[in-house]
């Protein structure tokens, strides 16, 4: 009998961590084609690099807006399961893609689609994350870092290979790669076994203070580091087109440096589980904003495409790092009423990253160049990192 039980465990275990990982994989793939080519489809729609930047902040201002009322909600007892709250997220993003896949060559259609698919994928990042998480906190045995380690996989293949369909077929390809991952996204998603969200208990705020600014001050002071560290994440993921120009590449290089980075992530996504038992996630958490700040530094002082593909390495203890060890911080210092609005708050700091990194810097494109715009990405990431490293709190 007690054999039997253990057997049905084993098979409880991979089944999550198996479900969870392919609905990584396919988020992460339409992540590719939408955050990853952004540059490449809305200058080839008749955008310039101003007004690429724009839309990509406008974008993440919408969503930084609706990000708390979407966590407020899900937070809620009552409120409908996260996993569908994703498919209404990606169902509306398919609706997008394909409009952009008919009518992409109207710009201002191509824009707005394009628009909304960065609007509706912010809004589902701390919801796919808090599904890994929940289904965690509510019982179940699930490998998060090793399923999102499948997310990164996800992407590589997906930049990789849609920075070779690009060359040959040009943008156009792009809405029908962000089509394809959301579908697999939509069925993977559905057919999660985790259909409820976990019982939601308040453990008791320190203090006399009730409101979430209240109970984390040092988090929210934290929060003003991380939009620094993501400005210059921002700079090299939403004008990597432009980079790898200058560096005398091509599409398919572009496409080629962003899967090797992505590629890189992996040790780091299936091993952190161990990494955890060796050193507390908070110091993994502070390391990660170092590493922000030498690959930006490191892109901004290469000066070919050689030196751009070795700049990649940093991924791994950068994003790869801050990914998985962001997760479980929050996680961590937050009361289990708060996950949701935690992982919320984090997300935000990406999307105000974006906000600030896209306006300033397609600004400084048009006018000084990539060098100048790198610099000021340089200077972001090392004073976030400085914040991080004096606000992330020590957890037991």
């Amino acid at each position: 009998m007690m054999a039997r039980k253990k057997e049905e465990d084993f098979v409880a275990i991979k089944n999550r961590t198996a479900g969870y990982s392919t609905i990584q994989s396919f988020f992460w793939m339409g992540y590719a084609g939408i955050m990853g080519f952004v540059s490449l489809y809305l200058l080839h729609a008749g955008f310039d690099n101003a007004q690429v930047g724009l839309l990509i902040a406008a974008a993440g201002l919408l969503s930084a807006l609706l990000q708390p009322v979407v966590a407020a909600y899900a937070d809620r007892p009552g409120s409908i399961p996260l996993k569908w709250l994703i498919v209404l997220a990606g169902g509306l993003n398919l609706v997008c893609a394909l409009v952009m896949g008919v009518a992409g060559q109207n710009k201002y259609i191509a824009g707005g689609c394009y628009g909304m698919c960065m609007v509706l994928l912010q809004l589902s990042t701390p919801l796919v994350n808090s599904l890994g998480i929940a289904t965690v906190n509510g019982g179940e045995k699930m490998n998060f870092s090793l399923a999102r380690g499948f997310g990164s996989l996800g992407y590589g293949v997906a930049v990789y290979g849609i920075g070779v369909l690009t060359r040959r077929y040009g943008a156009p390809a792009v809405p029908v790669c962000i089509g394809a991952g959301l579908v697999g996204l939509l069925l993977s998603t559905a057919d999660y076994r985790k259909t409820a969200n976990p019982p939601r208990q308040e453990k008791p705020a320190a203090g006399t203070r009730s409101g979430f600014l209240g109970r984390y001050p040092r988090f929210c002071c934290l929060l003003v580091g991380l939009v620094l560290i993501f400005i210059s994440h921002a700079v090299l993921n939403s004008f990597t087109y432009q980079i790898v120009l200058d560096r005398g590449g091509d599409s398919q290089s572009m496409g080629t440096a962003m899967a090797l980075a992505s590629l890189i992530e992996l040790p780091v996504m299936f091993l952190f589980g161990w990494m955890m038992q060796k050193v507390r996630c908070d110091l993994w958490f502070r390391i990660s904003g170092l590493f922000f700040l030498l690959k930006t530094l490191g892109t901004w002082l290469c000066t070919d495409m050689a030196g751009f593909y070795a700049v990649q390495l940093f991924q791994m203890g950068g994003f790869a790092l801050i990914t998985v060890s962001s997760v479980f911080y929050v996680n961590s210092i937050m009361a289990p009423g708060d996950a949701v609005k935690g992982q919320a708050c984090y997300t935000m700091t990406m999307t105000l990253g974006n906000v600030l990194g896209a306006m300033a810097a397609g600004q400084i494109l048009d006018t000084l160049g990539v060098q100048p715009m790198l610099l000021a990405a340089t200077l972001c990431a090392l004073l976030g990192a400085g914040i991080m490293l004096l606000c992330t709190q020590k957890v037991t």
